[in-house]
């Protein structure tokens, strides 16, 4: 005899099962049963038999039925970065727990790639988009706006649509000055031996390029232009930059100011390849934050862009009514050497 495969329970199975009313069940599982002051017993009675029996959401007639989706999206530069990948963690659960459906594609930093997938992903539906670091934000807004989708941009700003984003300038700043103290007062840093290195020419890299130099100003009364290596982001173009500089001059800087943890990889491509001798009394200030860099045998300082406060942030302008096209400035976190904090996958539960 043919097996047949089990058939999954519908929102009326669910409702024999628990004995509670279709709608009830309906409303425990798109989220919304605290509004209508169910109980939280019921909800988790619901939610389990839910999983007992495989239940998933018809995601499409439910759109038919309210001209929505359920899906909302998050459109990334890229994905293999720690920063990225925490807020694309964070985002995930703020949807979940908003009983929708999180998409999260990227899109390489190429604005004809973007502009691509913002259309599929308006194909597709989606009620809501966050534009992340995107080259081209104010094409992808053009894109949203005909076709009604409601969006807001983060990380990299756009003209045409809020936005919300680092303060750039004081994490900059913050990271150079932590950068200069780390180092004895009889052994101290010149204005020469400072570098940064890394980034584009984009809203972030300019503003942390010149909160660099302002703190070089203040500190050090120099701020040669030799001092700015701007790489864009990518760890080939970044170890290229550290070998033509250590060919040049024998070392590396004793101050490095790496503008992302993108290009942090290209230093530590380089390193691979040259005795410890080469970089033995330098001092790191990264950009970005990744706990393996904590361990490393020479100081790294890192710069903790709040992705959470972020996406909250934009979630909070998605529910207004006509949100003012303006920048909200989120504040960073320094991070000392030998500081491993918790993050986004401290919440993965680990099954028994």
């Amino acid at each position: 005899m043919e097996h047949q495969p089990k058939k999954k329970a519908t929102i009326y199975d669910l409702s024999v099962l628990s004995g509670s009313s279709p709608s009830t069940v309906s409303a425990v599982l798109n989220g919304t049963w605290r509004k209508r002051r169910i109980k939280e017993s019921t909800a988790n009675l619901i939610r389990d038999l839910a999983q007992q029996h495989q239940y998933t959401a018809n995601l499409q007639a439910r759109g038919l039925r309210s001209s929505r989706s359920g899906l909302v999206g998050l459109l990334l530069p890229v994905h293999d970065n720690r920063y990225f990948s925490s807020m694309a963690q964070t985002f995930e659960a703020h949807v979940r727990s908003r009983g929708q459906c999180p998409i999260v594609v990227s899109a390489c930093r190429d604005p004809q790639e973007e502009r691509h997938t913002v259309e599929t992903l308006i194909a597709y539906s989606v009620d809501e988009l966050i534009v992340a670091g995107a080259t081209d934000p104010d094409g992808v807004h053009a894109l949203c706006v005909a076709s009604g989708l409601r969006h807001v941009n983060i990380d990299l700003p756009g003209t045409l649509a809020p936005s919300v984003i680092s303060d750039n300038y004081q994490g900059a700043r913050m990271l150079t000055e932590a950068i200069i103290c780390r180092f004895s007062q009889d052994m101290q840093l010149k204005a020469d031996e400072l570098y940064l290195f890394g980034g584009r020419d984009d809203h972030a890299s300019r503003e942390r390029i010149r909160g660099f130099r302002a703190i070089k100003r203040e500190r050090m009364q120099g701020d040669a232009d030799k001092c700015i290596e701007p790489t864009g982001y990518s760890p080939n173009t970044a170890q290229t930059a550290f070998e033509r500089f250590y060919e040049r001059e024998g070392k590396l800087p004793r101050g490095l100011f790496i503008n992302s943890s993108i290009n942090f990889e290209g230093l530590l491509r380089f390193m691979s390849q040259h005795p410890d001798e080469a970089f033995a009394d330098i001092v790191v200030g990264c950009y970005d934050y990744d706990p393996f860099g904590s361990f490393l045998p020479f100081p790294v300082i890192m710069i903790r862009q709040d992705a959470d406060a972020m996406i909250t942030k934009a979630f909070q302008i998605l529910s207004e009514n006509r949100p003012a096209v303006r920048t909200y400035l989120i504040q960073p976190h320094l991070v000392p050497p030998r500081t491993a904090l918790k993050g986004p996958l401290d919440a993965i539960k680990d099954i028994e």
